[in-house]
C-alpha cells in the first residue's frame, strides 16, 4: 500500500506523515514535487521512522507515482462539483484491503493548502472523504493519513481479500494511454467539438474509473477504437515518453 504526497509544503508534516504510517505498520511513502526538503525538522517530527524518511521516492507527477498501481484513491477534504466515487474512510479501508492482495493500490493526498486538482483526481477511481466539523474542517495533513492508516489497519485483520481476478487489473498507467486514445479517437470521428471539450473527457473518465477495467478488457476498448478510427492509436513520442 501506498501513500502519495502531492506537493507537501512543510518538512514537519512529512515527517509526521512518516510516523503515522510506521505506527499503523506501512513504510512505501512517494512525494511528489515535493516543496520541502526532508531536513532535521522532518526527521524530529518523524519520532524515529527514519527508515520511513529514507525510503521515500520523490516523482515529478502523481501520474509517475501510481503508473503501477490498478487502484488509486484520493483523499479529499471537499466534495467536488463533478461527483466521483465517494467512501468514508472505513468504506475506503475495506476496499483497499480486498483489492491489496491482488493489485499495488495507493492514497493520495492533496497539498495542505489547496489539496488535490481536477488533473490529479483524474488518476482516482474513488474519493475517501473525512466527514468533519463544517463550522472547521481544517484537518492537519498528517492526522488524516493516521486516521485512514488507522482503518487500513483494521481493515487488513477482518476484511477477506478478493478472489484472484482472471486477468490483472489495468494500471494507472495503461488508463492514461487508454484516455489519450479515446480521446484521439473522438477527435477523428467529431463527436468530441475540440474547440468546446466541456468536462466530457472528465466524465468519460469517471465512468471508466467506476468500471475497474482489467486488461483484458481494455485491451478490448482499445481494439475497438482503432477499429472506429483507424490511425487514433498512433501518437507521437514526446521527451517524457519512456523508452
Amino acid at each position: 500500500m501506498r501513500f502519495v504526497l502531492c506537493e507537501p509544503s512543510h518538512p514537519g508534516n512529512v515527517g509526521a506523515v512518516a510516523r503515522a504510517m510506521k505506527t499503523m505498520g506501512f513504510s512505501e511513502l512517494v512525494l511528489v514535487n515535493p516543496a520541502c526538503e526532508i531536513d532535521g525538522q522532518a526527521r524530529a517530527r518523524s519520532a524515529g521512522a527514519l527508515d520511513v524518511l529514507a525510503g521515500a521516492r520523490t516523482c515529478g507527477s502523481l501520474a509517475e507515482a501510481v503508473a503501477d498501481c490498478g487502484y488509486v484513491v484520493g483523499a479529499s477534504a471537499r466534495r467536488r462539483r463533478l461527483n466521483w466515487p465517494e467512501l468514508d474512510p472505513r468504506e475506503c479501508a475495506a476496499s483497499i484491503a480486498r483489492r491489496s492482495a491482488a493489485e499495488r493500490v495507493a492514497i493520495a493526498f492533496g497539498n495542505e493548502r489547496a489539496g488535490l486538482t481536477n488533473e490529479q483526481l483524474d488518476l482516482c477511481g474513488a474519493l475517501v472523504y473525512i466527514p468533519s466539523n463544517p463550522e472547521y474542517n481544517s484537518l492537519n495533513l498528517a492526522a488524516a493519513v493516521q486516521l485512514i492508516a488507522y482503518e487500513l489497519r483494521l481493515a487488513l485483520v477482518t476484511e477477506e481479500p478478493a478472489p484472484a481476478p482472471d486477468y490483472p487489473p489495468a494500471t494507472a498507467e495503461e488508463m492514461v494511454l487508454f484516455y489519450e486514445h479515446l480521446e484521439r479517437a473522438l477527435l477523428a470521428t467529431e463527436f468530441l467539438d475540440a474547440g468546446n471539450p466541456r468536462h466530457l473527457m472528465r466524465r468519460l473518465r469517471r465512468l471508466f474509473n467506476r468500471s475497474q477495467l482489467d486488461q483484458n478488457e481494455l485491451n478490448i476498448l482499445r481494439g475497438m477504437l482503432s477499429a472506429l478510427a483507424p490511425g487514433s492509436g498512433d501518437r507521437k513520442r514526446t521527451d517524457g515518453d519512456r523508452e
